[in-house]
């Protein structure tokens, strides 16, 4: 069975993507994202699909793009912030070298702005980011093989936490 050689998981803001690509550099594989993947299918922005479509259709989208990724992907694989909210998805990353990135609120405020293309943050974000955290911290703590703090670090050295975490060596 493949596998991907490192999944991430984590809150919009952790470096999900930047770390990922980081990694997949460093390890020579490939690279990928669910929410691009479906961005990719759907033609139209997460943002969007959520608008018009509803949260429950864009969650239908991401857990079919999980199990796709995981399936057929074999390098270093990003999960949109609310992938592990579904019991099937997490189900399905048993077993894998999954990292859970986390971040403090002021530090999400700082990278991200919390602007308004994050859609489940439109209205106060600095409450609801504390919420979906709570509500998230648990899910991305079961699923993951180990957590690395990215507040006040580069991407470089989340990279390597990432790396030692895993017990993994750079091409």
């Amino acid at each position: 069975m493949s596998a991907p050689v490192i999944v991430l998981v984590g809150p919009m803001g952790s470096g999900k993507s930047t770390v990922g690509e980081l990694l997949a550099q460093r390890l020579g594989v490939p690279y990928r994202d669910t929410d691009a993947d479906i961005v990719a299918a759907e033609g139209r922005e997460i943002a969007d699909i959520f608008v018009t479509d509803g949260e429950p259709r864009f969650r239908e989208l991401e857990r079919a793009a999980v199990r796709d990724a995981v399936a057929a992907h074999t390098g270093v694989l990003a999960l949109g912030g609310g992938a592990i909210l579904d019991e099937s998805t997490r189900a399905l990353l048993d077993g894998l070298p999954v990292v859970y990135l986390s971040l403090e609120v002021e530090e999400a405020v700082r990278r991200t702005g919390l602007n308004q293309a994050r859609p489940l943050l439109a209205v106060n974000p600095r409450r609801q980011w504390r919420e979906l955290m709570d509500a998230r911290r648990h899910l991305y703590t079961e699923v993951a093989r180990a957590v690395v703090a990215t507040d006040e670090r580069t991407p470089e050295e989340v990279a390597q936490a990432v790396l030692d975490a895993l017990e993994l060596k750079d091409e």
